[in-house]
């Protein structure tokens, strides 16, 4: 694995480890949360994070939007211990695969089904990006609604 890829799946180590800390933390009724009719709750929005590596593979295959949709309802995640299983395989796939790219693979362009393109290794920075962005929405759900701090490390 090249410096950058290394570098890459450190932070999504670090957030994958974040995140099932968190879960371990969650009482049931926190994930009830919901914030913002219309929006995910906390149990959705972990089910959601279970799935982004992934889906956002899939998606980077080029994987069509019913396909997509297939993927999505083919799955029910409802409990923590599913999501932990769910979100630490799930991204054992994203490692493997990404392993498995020469250079030249990782430099190939592939477009999502609504028209983005990346080359395989800016997916794999906007799954990183992804996920952060989902644990920040998690955090705050947590500390603002629920009035107690997780007290787990977001970062190292």
């Amino acid at each position: 694995m090249n410096s950058y890829m290394h570098a890459a799946f450190n932070q999504i180590e670090v957030l994958i480890q974040s995140v099932t800390e968190l879960l371990e933390k969650l009482e049931p009724t926190d994930l009830a949360i919901q914030p913002t009719e219309n929006k995910f709750s906390v149990r959705q929005l972990l089910a959601h994070m279970s799935l982004i590596c992934k889906a956002d593979l899939l998606i980077s295959d080029e994987t069509s939007e019913e396909e997509m949709k297939t993927f999505y309802s083919s799955i029910s995640i409802s409990t923590t211990e599913e999501m932990k299983e769910a979100l630490l395989s799930n991204f054992s796939i994203l490692k493997k695969r990404y392993l498995n790219y020469s250079e030249e693979e990782l430099l190939q362009t592939t477009t999502s089904y609504w028209g983005v393109s990346y080359t395989r290794f800016e997916w794999l920075l906007e799954i990183s990006s992804h996920l952060y962005h989902h644990r920040g929405q998690l955090h705050a759900m947590l500390v603002h609604c629920s009035g107690k701090d997780p007290q787990v490390s977001l970062f190292e």
